[in-house]
């Protein structure tokens, strides 16, 4: 390992590079606790890509790599699915399947117009029918989609016009009346079809509340889940503010005998908080509990990877002990560690997906998805004789709405082939959001520079209008290179980035630094060969 290397590791654990954590203080420094023993290596999956199932009957978080946050989780019979919050990529709501709770496979998106930035959406099964609620920013309202089977066809958005409240949790009452619990501690009736909202929201629950002099983003209960066991209803909520402080972000329960309370705050609240800079996962919380293939029992929840804001919430597993007094308990500590894997499950398939793409196919949703896409974004797109031909729209990144993936690893490299029109501009980039992303594109004369979300330098570009490129993100680090004669030999681009400031601390907006193509200008480009390759 170079001496870079190691001190990018280091800095990953929360000891180097704090000043971006907030914890960058030599106080903090000192008073923060050595870093928890180093876990094994992930296990090695499509493109090199870690994964969770260690191969010997455990598992090492998170469960999905990335930026998969507010997940919401349900079991179906012996099969268990999992959708996220997609904020502005389409086609969003991406359903994933597993038998053993963390070895998961995607389905396909369930959303396809959009109809807004999706947050915290709720997947759930009533009557034999699948529904997923929407909660949408811009417009504020929520939405509901409905199909007979898991793979769709989905239904069309249906507005609940339901506003200023986020993250739906579907609960079905002892006497069978339907509600959604929202945030702030509300609830509203939904029909028996749940196609419609009977009434206004209603405030039934007070979230406990966090000692004072604790460091946290703001109350903010959101996220409540509604699960019933035994005699209870529990409501799993999350409080503390979803980013900001690593300290911040907690999960809380509450229970009651009727699904009209009153609701009971557990006495062990928190009962998932990060404690410190020097833990592996941090800011944790939004979770649902689950019940495992062997009647055991589990939460699914998000957190930010010490270090790596850039990577988004990535989805965690953690597992649930009941208590004598009718609560319980999450075992796992800071998830930093393995654990033995769910008992009873079987494996459906290898974990995740290839991110390398030859074009046999276009791979809209599961794979790639568009930024902020117009209604018509889709015919942009076709593959042909291998390759993605990809209309031009725009003039840059920020207004070209880009094709993006989503990389759950710390280190990465990927490469394609381009070749671009007359009058074209296209290339390849590193995007958080339409202000904040970098990259490398070119004209027939001219790269183009992307840096903190602008263009900037504009060298000679002596390739024309084709050429292969590649960029490489070492943990933060980025350096760009380019070929003429299809990656035989290799040109180190003259300019690199640090960009572990890329993140929702410094921009906002809850996403992650995703990597992706453009076409920019005028024309058609057309990329073959994409290949994705995670590195060690």
């Amino acid at each position: 390992m170079t001496d870079r290397r190691a001190l990018l590791k280091l800095a990953g654990t929360g000891v180097l590079g704090a000043g971006l954590s907030g914890f960058s203080t030599p106080a903090a420094l000192a008073a923060a606790p050595a870093p928890a023993k180093a876990a094994p290596p992930w296990a090695r999956g499509f493109d090199g890509q870690r994964v969770p199932d260690l191969g010997d009957a455990r598992f090492l978080n998170p469960i999905m790599a990335g930026d998969h946050p507010d997940p919401s989780i349900l079991k179906d019979g012996a099969d268990y699915y999992m959708t996220f919050s997609t904020f502005e990529s389409y086609p969003g709501l991406v359903i994933w399947h597993s038998r053993d709770l963390v070895n998961w496979r995607p389905i396909g998106p369930a959303l396809h117009r959009n109809i807004g930035s999706v947050w915290a959406p709720e997947l759930c099964k009533h009557d034999g029918r699948y529904f997923l609620y929407i909660p949408t920013k811009a417009p504020n309202t929520s939405w509901v989609i409905w199909a007979d089977k898991i793979e769709g066809p989905w239904s069309d958005p249906v507005d609940l016009k339901l506003p200023n409240h986020i993250d739906p949790g579907h609960a079905v009452g002892e006497d069978g009346s339907r509600w959604l619990f929202l945030s702030g501690g509300d609830r509203v009736r939904l029909s028996d079809d749940g196609l419609s909202r009977i009434g206004e929201p209603e405030h039934v629950y007070d979230p406990w509340r966090y000692p004072a002099d604790w460091v946290v983003e703001g109350f903010a209960p959101e996220g409540p889940k509604i699960t019933r066991h035994g005699d209870y209803y529990y409501m799993i909520t999350a409080v503390g503010g979803t980013a900001g402080p690593p300290t911040g972000h907690m999960v809380i329960a509450a229970r009651s005998k009727s699904i009209h309370g009153p609701w009971e705050n557990c006495p062990s609240n928190p009962l998932v908080h990060t404690k410190s800079a020097g833990e592996k996962w941090w800011s944790r919380g939004h979770a649902t509990l689950v019940e495992g293939p062997a009647g055991d029992w589990w939460s699914v929840y998000h957190g930010y990877e010490n270090g790596y804001w850039t990577l988004g919430r990535q989805a965690l597993l953690d597992p649930i002990e009941w208590t004598a007094d009718g609560w319980f308990r999450m075992k796992g500590g800071d998830l930093s560690l393995p654990i033995a894997k769910p008992k009873g499950g079987t494996v459906a398939g290898p974990h995740g997906m290839a991110l390398s793409d030859d074009f046999g196919t276009l791979a809209l949703g599961a794979k790639w998805n568009f930024f902020k896409p117009a209604p018509d974004e889709t015919a942009r797109a076709r593959v042909e004789g291998g390759a993605l031909v990809l209309k031009a729209r725009g003039k840059a990144p920020s207004d070209s709405s880009p094709l993006l993936l989503i990389a759950g690893d710390q280190a990465y490299r990927f490469e394609c082939d381009i070749e671009i029109a007359p009058g074209g501009t296209a290339g390849l980039i590193l995007f958080y959001d339409d202000r904040l992303y970098c990259g490398l594109g070119f004209d027939g004369e001219r790269f183009v520079t992307h840096q903190y979300g602008i263009e900037r330098a504009r060298p000679t570009n002596p390739h024309g209008q084709r050429m292969r490129m590649r960029v490489t993100n070492d943990r933060h680090i980025i350096s760009y290179d380019t070929s003429g004669d299809g990656g035989k030999t290799w040109h180190r681009f003259d300019r690199g980035m640090e960009v572990s400031g890329y993140h929702h601390n410094v921009r906002g907006g809850f996403l992650m630094l995703r990597p992706g193509l453009y076409s920019a200008g005028e024309g058609e480009a057309r990329f073959r060969d994409f290949r994705f390759e995670a590195l060690p």
